[in-house]
Parts: structure tokens; sequence; C-alpha cells
């Protein structure tokens, strides 16, 4: 293409005066060959045009064009002046435009659907937090206002400045360990869980735990019994693995397990330490009886430890596989929800017999957990960190609770029974005879408050509706307006409900 000239001022944008003005020229430049105002070949107005036209220094303008020539927009020699590139890099980056379906001569009706899996076919989108301002009474969330975040900020900052190879090269699947003897010690403390570091996987959080869990014992038609209301995260791995759930009632000693329910179940999925959503923990007797039936029929119990680390009241039963000594029990858990949702970070006890396996299967999948964030973890918890935020954390979320109670004496009386809560970030709201819990929920969001009709949770219709009802995450002058705002909604569909009877 031969190269062509043009005596025409080329007309640029204003500048704007907090950008330094060869950032400007450059930046207008490159507008102007990209949109094609320059076209390839096309000589670019020279150092003293552009001095004179817009008052340039010709340092500020040499500095524009040396930047536009060393990313390949422009081409110059000594005496003959600079150049649009023939071929700009913009186009190098482009891929070439495939044929339209209608192009390629193949008629409609012959064209070949695409195929899925089974698997791909059950799957449904999990639902995440939305990204928005916290307010009353959204459950299953900490207060991410008072994480010590310059203080992780702090350690991760030192991780890297001492990274060796061997944290940038990476970890076996099962994880990081050092982490995995923290995770250890925490857990034989705090949870009475009887393990080994090598027996700790981290993962990415509980719901990795369970995707491979089930891929691990699970095949399309297999029987899973897990509670109801329960976890729907559980619910949508196993049946998105072709697994038949067998839902088992809850009461206030937790799971019931029944002999119907449990009759061919694989594997058991059960929150004993804090039921979710419901709360309660499950009596020893129950624990006592479902493990007996998993040593008896050789079925697996996944124990996910929901919510066990801020406990109000009560002592704490030991962990299941504590008292299975680890043997039928994998025990999950996850720092998501005592730190900060964006830390995918988790761990699953597993029986040594296998230990192996899952490290295969893990191997396939994610290869291993990020090990900077597991470094930072470990760091965190090592040097006392961890347990400080818990033991502050678990004081204010108990002065909330406080705040959510005695608002709910005060306001509620009548129309939301909370119940009980011993540990935990949220509690249930029973209502009264004749709510409807759905509508409630969303009558209840036009006033800007969060709850979550218990009928989500459930497979199957609610003997009594109700609401869960989150308090960790807000202040208490929010949980103050929650209450009385939900109060009037609780008012208006009472009021509602007699006037259709």
């Amino acid at each position: 293409m031969a190269k062509r000239t043009t005596t025409f001022e080329l007309m640029l944008p204003p500048r704007d005066p907090s950008i330094p003005a060869y950032r400007w020229l450059y930046e207008s430049l490159r507008s102007a060959i990209l949109n094609g105002r320059l076209k390839p070949g096309a000589r670019v107005p020279s150092t003293r045009d552009l001095s004179a036209q817009y008052g340039l220094s010709r340092g500020t303008i040499i500095v524009a064009f040396e930047l536009l020539e060393s990313e390949g927009y422009t081409e110059g020699s000594i005496g003959s002046g600079t150049y649009v590139g023939r071929t700009l890099p913009d186009e190098l980056l482009r891929v070439a435009a495939t044929a339209k379906p209608q192009e390629t001569g193949l008629p409609a009706a012959r064209r070949s659907r695409r195929r899925f899996s089974d698997q791909a076919r059950r799957a449904t989108l999990f639902p995440g937090k939305e990204n928005r301002p916290s307010r009353a009474f959204r459950p299953n969330l900490p207060a991410l206002d008072l994480f010590p975040a310059t203080l992780w900020a702090q350690i991760t900052a030192r991780r890297m400045r001492r990274a060796s190879t061997n944290l940038l090269l990476g970890c076996s699947p099962m994880g990081y360990p050092p982490l995995q003897e923290a995770v250890c010690a925490y857990l034989s403390a705090s949870r009475g869980v009887k393990c080994e570091p090598g027996q700790v996987a981290i993962v990415s959080g509980a719901q990795e735990a369970l995707d491979l869990a089930a891929r691990l014992f699970l095949n399309p038609g297999d029987r899973v019994c897990m509670e109801d209301p329960g976890y729907i995260g559980a619910a949508m791995v196993f049946e998105g693995i072709g697994a038949k759930i067998s839902p088992a009632n809850v009461d206030d000693d937790g799971m019931k397990p029944s002999p119907s329910n449990l009759r061919g179940a694989r594997l058991v999925y059960v929150t004993p330490a804090h039921q979710f959503p419901l709360g309660a923990s499950m009596s020893l007797a129950r624990r006592l009886t479902l493990l007996d039936w998993a040593r008896r029929t050789g079925a697996v119990i996944f124990e996910d430890d929901y919510d066990s680390e801020f406990r109000y009241s009560g002592r704490p039963v030991p962990a299941l596989q504590g008292l299975d000594g680890g043997e039928q029990v994998l025990f999950a858990g996850s720092f998501s929800k005592v730190l900060f949702p964006a830390l995918r970070l988790g761990y699953l006890v597993l029986p040594p017999d296998l230990v192996d396996r899952f490290a295969a299967l893990k191997s396939v999948t994610s290869r291993h957990t990020s090990l900077l964030e597991q470094a930072v973890l470990c760091d965190f918890i090592v040097a006392g960190h961890f347990a400080r935020h818990l033991r502050r954390m678990r004081q204010i979320y108990a002065e909330r609770l406080g705040v959510l109670l005695d608002g709910g004496r005060q306001h509620l009386a009548g129309l939301l029974e909370i119940s009980k809560v011993e540990a935990g970030l949220q509690t249930v709201g029973w209502l009264r005879p004749g709510l409807d819990s759905a509508s409630c929920a969303k009558a209840a969001a036009a006033r800007g408050v969060e709850v979550t009709p218990l009928s989500e949770y459930s497979r199957r219709r609610l003997a009594r509706e109700g609401l869960q009802l989150g308090f960790a995450a807000v202040d208490q002058k929010e949980l103050g307006r929650g209450v009385r705002e939900l109060a009037a909604v609780l008012e208006m569909e009472s009021k509602a409900s007699h006037a259709s009877e």
C-alpha cells in the first residue's frame, strides 16, 4: 500500500486537564486511527503542525509518537515522516468471522441440536449472594464490615513478599500441609473430631466437598437421605448426579431418621450441630442411632458442621465424626460464614481409607485449592487471629441476637414466634396460622426487609409456615428498624387474611 500524505489539520477532541498532555495526544491519535479518520498508510501530522495547532512542546509530541510506534499503530523513519501502520495491532487480536448458520448451505431442519449429558440437563444455577448492602434480616451472612480486612491484607502482602518457588508451584490435592495441621488442631480441640492432618482435605468450600463426596459414592439412581427442610445446595448436588432423595423429618431434636427414610440409602446428609434451616441440635440418642445404622449397612454419613462456631448457650454435643471414631462419617465445614463469603476455603475430614481415592478425584477436577489463600489462612490461624476473631464476633452476634429477641417480644408478639437459638447466624420465626410465608416475604421486601420463607428449603408442605431471620450481618439499629417494619407487614397480612375468611 502506497503511503499517502495529508495537508489537512487533524481535529482532536478537547483535552481533559487532569490527563497528561502526551497521554491525551496518544489516545486521540489512536482513536482517530481505529475509527478510520486516519487510514492505513496515511501520514500523521508533523510535530511542527501539532505544536502550532495545539500549543504542545515537541518533547510531548515525540513521547506520544514513540508510544504509538512501539504499539504498532504507526511507523516512520528519519526525514520521511510518520505514517499509520499498514496492519494495526487490534486487527491481529480479532478472530476471523465464521460463516453464519444460514451461510453453511445446510438446511435448518437438517442441522443437529447440541447434545448435553444427563447431568448437564439436570443442573440448575445455584443461587448466589446479591451484591448489595446488607439489611435486616439477611440470613447466612456474617458481619462483613467487622472483618479485619487490613490485617488480612498485611498477612497476604507478607506472604507474597517472601513467596517461595514451592508456594508458586502448588501443592498436593489434599492441601497445604501446614494448613491441614492447623485445621486438624482446631477441629480436635473445638469439635472433638478425631483425625490426623493427612485426613484433612482443603476444598473450595463445603459445596465442593459435597460435590466430590457425591462423585465418590453415588451413581444415578442411588438413594440419599437428607433433612427436610434442609440445605438446597446439597439437594442440588445429589439430584444433579442423578440420585434419589429420601426426605427425613426434623423436630426439636434435629433430624428424625426412620427405617423408611434410611432404607437403601447409600449416603445420609445431616447438619447435627445446628440444623439448617431450623437451628435444632441433633440429640445424642439420635446421633448414636444413625451411627449404628451406618456401621451395620456400610453407608456413609456426610456431616455438614454448619454454623457451629458461634454458640450462645448450652454445651455443644461432640461431632458425629468424633463419636464414630472416623470410620463412617465425612466431616465438612467452611470458613465462608466465619470469615467472609468470597474466601472459598473449607475442609473435609475423611476416613483414612478414603484419602487416596478422594485425592485422585480432586486432582482431575480442581487439581488443588488456591495455595496462596491456604497459606494466608494458615498464618491467620496459627498467629491466633482466627480464635480472637471468633471470640469477638461471638460476643457481637450474641448482642445482636438479644436485640432481635427483645424487639420480637415488644413488636411481634402474636404475629411471629421467634425460636430459641443456641448457635449460628440466624433463627426461625413461626407465623401465626393463616399467614402465608411467601406473601409475607414479598411484602417485607417492599419495605426493605429481607426474610426467607422456610418453604424454600422444604420438599414437602410444611405443617407450619415460618420465616428465616438473620441477625448477624447488620447492626442493632438496623435490626430494630427491621423488627418494626416486619411487625407492620405482618399486621397488614393478618388483617388481609381475616378479611378473606
